[in-house]
């Protein structure tokens, strides 16, 4: 119930107030530490929502960052600790097309080659991956930012890695890097 009476007054001030809420954050919990992302959901309004979802259902909970190339990405919420593909909504359409750019700390939707197919991976940039961009071709939907705890990500791309036959993938880690909650906190306005 407590939550139904947040959301009926976070409504109310949208609407009484010329100040729009519009940048929901969460806190990542990792066993490295922790961060604080800032959501972009007027930039990224479809992806910014899909990723609440696995939020708001729990699945993000005690997987793992599986992908770690140092320079470049890190990579996760695709997989449990066995290496299990965790299970999908239908994807989400690409938004990356005049988007946000994939710059050093933001973090964006993984997907196939596929256009439309990012589901629930995300990677964080260490760096800034303007090829990554969607600057006239679709590139990769940046849908946040971090605002606390860049060390942290900076910490992980040092953990080394291997290849995976269980993935039959470069680039995993040889310790779990686990992501061990999301919570979602207050939104912050924009004036």
């Amino acid at each position: 119930m407590p939550s139904l009476i947040r959301g009926a007054l976070l409504l109310a001030a949208a609407l009484l107030s010329p100040t729009l809420l519009a940048a929901p954050q969460v806190q990542i919990e990792t066993n490295h530490g922790n961060l604080v992302i800032e959501l972009a959901p007027k930039q990224a309004p479809q992806t910014v929502k899909n990723f609440l979802r696995y939020v708001a259902d729990g699945s993000y909970d005690g997987s793992l960052f599986h992908r770690i190339v140092p320079g470049f990405v890190v990579q996760g919420g695709g997989y449990n600790q066995q290496y299990q593909q965790l299970p999908t909504y239908a994807p989400v359409v690409n938004e990356s097309i005049g988007g946000l750019p994939n710059l050093r700390g933001t973090i964006a939707m993984a997907r196939t080659q596929a256009v439309d197919s990012a589901t629930r991976q995300f990677y964080f940039n260490l760096v800034d991956n303007p090829s990554l961009d969607g600057t006239g071709h679709a590139g990769y939907t940046v849908f946040g930012k971090v605002v606390s705890g860049m060390e942290v990500l900076d910490k992980v791309a040092q953990t080394p890695t291997q290849y995976s036959s269980i993935l039959r993938a470069e680039n995993v880690p040889t310790t779990p890097v686990i992501l061990r909650h999301i919570t979602l906190l207050a939104e912050t306005s924009t004036k």
